[in-house]
């Protein structure tokens, strides 16, 4: 067989193998790059292509990102040019450029009636679907992976867009324990030696039966294909492996085991890079050391479970709004464009009046002027669309209070300006109790509905200046400038009596109640991370002390009301 007809299947195995076998096509790029110097113009750009591929699989998103631009600016291919484009959607997305990844994510969709090729759809839907499902989009990014199934090129299976439609599913709350359409594209993507694939919606299906109260069966599904993670070299996924195990033998009452895949999680993480799994493995260990009494270790590993969570978080929050924005930009521009042309008919139709058309064609341009009008009033309502969208960021979905990135955002605003003027303000965290017994016994409706009374009861009792949000879950925060440690007391103690009398108006069965933390800046200063890791211990205080109280003040000095 000629060089180049070796160079060229080689070329076309490595492509084929480096999601499904990685090893072996990091063999076949090492074998290639020693016949560099005699591969031809097309053949090199093919192997950078590959190249900048390994580096996105590993990790190395800055290396992988410019390797991308140089091919799409220099590549004669326009096919080679829309693969590197659909691959930098995911490293933008990858290195949190999420507006970018968005505006090069329309160019795909824009592209797409005109690309033919199957393996060029397949690899553009796939990449459109992954980023969508990121954004939160769930029911839009399962709509593009199964339009993969149509495109399914030669040499591929239909494991991959049966993987994103399953993970859209998981990210949307739509998977249960034992769920027939997930565990046949597990089995699908094993059958495929589609590894990676499999192994990531194993780790979704633990996911899952960890929540439902399954640990031990998601524990032995993780061990058994633990070497298989680790032989991929994934790394999220090996994250969320070691993350989900910690959890699952943490529920068990095996503390040692989730330790040592706790700190796995924490030491493969990427400096700086706020994970899903790096967050559960920081709260697994603050719970460990806790439950063991080394309060110390524990208020360090909930400093970083804090910070973990905040940054976690925020990046969803911005996938979201980074989409949002695209969006309304993408509408605003063909708005515009459309305004042009109706400008340029005007333009064209005064230049063609005569004598005879004036009243006529004084009608004609009366109309168009009023479909100017229109436009305008349209952009208006974008912009406000957009403020809306704005609002929506700062706001919790269910209650309509502040979510936790806006009520940290606020808090810290509200704790520097009392500094400056010297005065003091208390942090109040609440946390219904038993509220996993509601949802699990009458239904998550039921357990919504609790939650909103709840923050009715609250609200009650707030003044304008508090800053209210919620925490994540069934815990809440309430910020009190300008108040003492007994007025802060008196108000929680005045907000628990309010959210136990709902127990009388609920449905019959469902007891409502509530513990509560407090924390004040006289003994704690204007930090507040410190006044969370405080307001935290008493409130855990009060858990142990039976519930349906409030306790104040650091260890050893704290008050208790119930």
């Amino acid at each position: 067989m000629p060089e180049s007809a070796e160079t060229n299947r080689m070329l076309v195995r490595a492509d084929h193998l480096k999601a499904s076998d990685n090893p072996t096509f990091v063999s076949l790029l090492d074998q290639l790059h020693l016949r560099e110097a005699r591969l031809s113009d097309q053949q090199r750009l093919l192997l950078r292509y590959l190249d900048a591929w390994q580096l996105d699989y590993l990790g190395d998103y800055r290396a992988a990102r410019a390797s991308l631009t140089a091919i799409i600016r220099e590549a004669p291919d326009p096919a080679l040019r829309f693969r590197a484009t659909a691959t930098l959607v995911n490293v933008l997305g990858a290195v949190h450029r999420y507006e970018d990844a968005f505006v090069q994510l329309n160019q795909l969709i824009e592209q797409l009636p005109r690309i033919s090729g199957r393996e060029l759809r397949w690899q553009g839907l796939g990449e459109i679907a992954q980023l969508l499902t990121a954004a939160g989009q769930y029911d839009l990014g399962a709509s593009y992976a199964r339009q993969m199934l149509d495109v399914i090129p030669a040499g591929e299976t239909a494991c991959k867009a049966s993987y994103f439609i399953e993970h859209a599913r998981y990210s949307g709350g739509q998977l249960g324990k034992h769920d027939p359409q997930a565990e046949e594209a597990i089995d699908e993507c094993a059958r495929a030696g589609e590894s990676v694939f499999a192994n990531a919606l194993r780790a979704d299906m633990a996911s899952v039966q960890i929540k439902a109260g399954y640990p031990a069966e998601a524990a032995a599904m993780l061990e058994k294909h633990y070497a298989s993670v680790r032989h991929d070299r994934y790394l999220i996924t090996t994250l969320r492996f070691d993350a989900l195990l910690a959890q699952a033998y943490l529920a068990q009452g095996q503390s040692g085991k989730a330790r040592t895949y706790a700190l796995a999680a924490v030491k493969a993480s990427a400096p700086g890079e706020f994970t899903d799994p790096l967050r559960m493995a920081c709260r697994t260990l603050y719970q460990i050391d806790q439950q063991r009494g080394d309060f110390k270790s524990a208020l360090d590993w909930h400093r970083r479970y804090m910070e973990a969570d905040k940054g976690y978080l925020d990046d969803v929050s911005a996938k979201a709004l980074a989409f949002q924005i695209v969006k309304q930009q993408v509408q605003a521009k063909k708005v515009q464009v459309d305004a042009l042309d109706k400008q340029n008919k005007i333009l064209q139709l005064r230049q063609a009046l005569d004598r005879k058309a004036v009243e006529a064609s004084r009608l004609y341009i009366a109309m168009l002027a009023l479909g100017l009008l229109a436009i305008g009033l349209w952009l208006l309502r974008l912009k406000r669309s957009q403020l809306a969208f704005m609002r929506l960021a700062q706001c919790d979905s269910l209650t309509g209070i502040f979510n936790r990135k806006h009520f940290m955002s606020e808090a810290e605003q509200v704790l520097r300006y009392v500094q400056r003027s010297a005065r003091g303000a208390c942090l109040v965290l609440i946390d219904l109790d038993h509220f996993k017994l509601v949802n699990d016994t009458h239904g998550h409706a039921m357990g919504d509905l609790v939650l909103r009374q709840a923050v009715t009861a609250c609200q009650a009792h707030m003044r304008s200046t508090d800053v209210f949000g919620r925490l994540g879950g069934e815990e809440f925060g309430i910020l009190l400038p300008e108040c003492s440690m007994d007025s802060a007391i008196e108000r929680a103690e005045a907000i628990r009596h309010s959210v136990a009398q709902l127990s009388s108006a609920a449905e019959p069965g469902i007891r409502i109640s509530a513990s509560f933390g407090v924390a004040c800046t006289r003994e704690t200063g204007h930090d507040l991370r410190q006044l969370l890791i405080d307001a935290d211990q008493a409130l855990y205080r009060a858990k142990r002390a039976g519930r349906n109280c409030v306790v104040a003040g650091k260890q050893g000095e704290g008050i208790v009301i119930a």
